[in-house]
């Protein structure tokens, strides 16, 4: 590109404040979508609400599953002392229940993690962006200076 043909498209974009930044995609091949379809946006009130919401199932659920475990092998050990061969097989499925707790409160535990982790980085990245557009102005300044604008 040549320095005039730099220039020119700079007063054109001068001309044309009002439209700050257009982005070219490709038109969804299955439609539909609405006016916003394709645009990735993070909020971080929407992320906070899934964090509490995953905080908060963990925090629940902890402490009503300990409840039905507890009963569970209490029953189980009953039965089991009883001679009921059902005893075992209940004793069997709470442990398996403290197993399949674990899983879940790890997966409630990972969500809250990465949602805390992706709010720092698109923070990080929104200030990334602003100071990286700041200095093209700057630069743009520069280059006027150089011109004797």
């Amino acid at each position: 590109m040549a320095w005039d043909e730099w220039e020119q498209l700079k007063a054109e974009a001068k001309q044309r404040r009002a439209t700050h930044m257009q982005l070219n995609q490709v038109a969804d091949p299955g439609g539909g979508g609405g006016p916003h379809h394709g645009d990735l946006t993070v909020c971080e009130k929407d992320l906070k609400a899934v964090g509490d919401a995953a905080f908060s199932l963990y925090t629940d659920f902890n402490q009503y599953s300990d409840l039905a475990r507890i009963s569970s092998m209490k029953a189980a050990g009953g039965l089991m002392d009883q001679g009921f061969l059902i005893g075992e097989a209940l004793d069997h499925v709470a442990t398996r229940w403290v197993d399949q707790v674990q899983s879940l409160l790890d997966a409630c535990v990972h969500i809250y993690s990465h949602l805390d982790f992706t709010q720092a980085v698109h923070k990080g990245d929104d200030e990334r962006i602003y100071a990286t557009i700041s200095s093209i102005s700057t630069l743009d300044n520069g280059f006027d200076q150089h011109r004797g604008y």
